[in-house]
């Protein structure tokens, strides 16, 4: 087993986070760091190492808060060890390899729960905090199958998508990870309190921010750097064109990953966002094998024989995604309106079709069959 760093080691780490994570102190330092170098370095930018030693040095603009940031510091780190979390320094064996290569790296993680899945091949799969009915299904039927093949499904804790893929992974018998806008032990949103004990039990939860830090609005943008940071691929499974899956998404083709994500309903303008990632050569996404084709990972054959037909004579007049009126249904399945009704409740309780308003319904994916 690779050893830790030593504990000051460890505490510089924590301190410089403390500063990268702060807008105003990280401005300070970056702001000294940048008088201290020649005109040909300032088209990089400074590496943990730079920054760190610069630390070191005590810069007049900080120096007056480094003891204030040295005794924090220790407080984390108490807390962390008696609430479970652990930081990993940026000079840590343990860091992720996949996540020290990117230009803004995080000088350190707090993690709960198993942190080796941090550094194993990892998809993110990210999207809409409303995700339709549709979305959430399609989410946690890539995550299945992407955990059924042990990769680790990478996203946010979100409500809408993120949740879906999170479940599908731990569905799907696999890791799963969750990058937080706040500390480990800081669930939001709150009614993904015992999703997240779930993941830190059988996945990882992981922070730049130490325990205790809330979910700022600021903290989630550059959250989104580690998630892609820590993935190979990421997935947009569902994105109107402000949304901040398209952040992660930049991110990702700016880190050298690749970009996915999966069509949905034109007539909607809820995945406008993604199809505009398509049109910029985006690759199409359906299922979890289109993921791992493209990251080169070998899918089983599939038989060429055509697919049975749908069975059920109200799932076979609905498209997956599409939503249908209750009217029109009975019109083309030809049940009378109760027994319909009855029928479409079976359906949603079996998980085939959602409500989504009323007298709407949509067709749900079907289940992966393994």
């Amino acid at each position: 087993m690779a050893r830790s760093e030593a504990p000051e080691v460890l505490s510089e780490a924590v301190v410089l986070s403390l500063v990268l994570t702060s807008p105003a102190l990280r401005k300070r330092l970056l702001a000294a760091c940048g008088r201290r170098r020649d005109a040909a370095d300032q088209r990089r930018a400074p590496g943990l190492a730079e920054l760190t030693t610069l630390l070191r040095m005590a810069p007049a603009a900080l120096a007056s808060r480094l003891p204030d940031l040295r005794a924090r510091a220790a407080r984390l780190l108490d807390r962390g060890a008696r609430a479970g979390v652990r930081a990993i320094g940026w000079a840590d064996p343990a860091y992720p390899p996949q996540l020290a290569e990117i230009d803004d790296p995080p000088a350190a993680l707090w993690v709960r729960g198993e942190s080796a899945l941090l550094s194993a091949p990892a998809v993110a799969v990210v999207g809409s905090r409303t995700g339709s009915p549709y979305a959430c299904a399609v989410a946690r039927q890539l995550a299945a199958g992407l955990a059924e093949r042990g990769v680790v499904v990478v996203s946010g804790l979100a409500r809408g998508v993120d949740a879906a893929a999170h479940r599908g992974a731990l569905a799907g018998g696999g890791p799963t990870a969750a990058v937080l806008g706040s500390g480990v032990d800081v669930v939001y949103p709150p009614e993904h309190a015992s999703l997240a004990e779930e993941i830190g039990g059988r996945g990882v939860l992981a922070s730049e921010l130490g325990p205790g830090a809330p979910p700022l609005r600021y903290h989630f943008p550059r959250r989104n750097r580690i998630l892609s940071g820590l993935s190979r691929a990421v997935v947009v499974v569902e994105a109107t064109v402000r949304s901040g899956s398209l952040i992660t998404a930049r991110l990702a083709a700016e880190q050298g990953r690749e970009v996915m994500a999966v069509p949905g309903n034109v007539l909607s303008g809820r995945s406008r966002g993604a199809h505009r990632l398509i049109r910029d050569g985006a690759r199409i996404v359906e299922t979890a094998a289109d993921v791992l084709e493209e990251m080169g990972v070998a899918v089983p054959a599939v038989s060429a024989a055509a697919p049975a037909a749908e069975a059920d004579p109200v799932l076979a007049r609905m498209e997956p995604g599409d939503p249908c009126d209750v009217d029109h249904l009975a019109q083309q399945s030809g049940l009378a309106l109760p027994a319909l009704l009855t029928h479409l409740t079976e359906l949603e309780l079996r998980g085939r079709v959602a409500r989504i308003g009323t007298g709407r319904f949509v067709r749900l994916p079907s289940p992966v069959v393994t």
